[in-house]
């Protein structure tokens, strides 16, 4: 192939280095939806995780409770 038929007639960048950085631009959008799909995950398994402990907290007490009421 003659270089016209490989070369961008308007920026001079070959089309196949073109192609490649299209398909990398897609792949960094696609890893940016992911990153905000995560964001705040962090902080969001924290709050989870000290809610669960207080729910079983909770609950531990309610047995404690629960069997003290039965042996009276």
């Amino acid at each position: 192939m003659s270089r016209d038929e490989t070369v961008c007639k308007y920026c001079g960048v070959s089309y196949l280095i073109l192609h490649e950085f299209k398909l990398m631009e897609d792949k960094v959008k696609a890893m940016e939806k992911e990153m905000k799909f995560y964001e705040g995950s962090v902080e969001r398994e924290k709050r989870l995780q000290t809610k669960l402990q207080c729910l079983s907290q909770d609950f531990e007490q309610c047995m404690a409770d629960s069997e003290s009421k039965s042996e009276r």
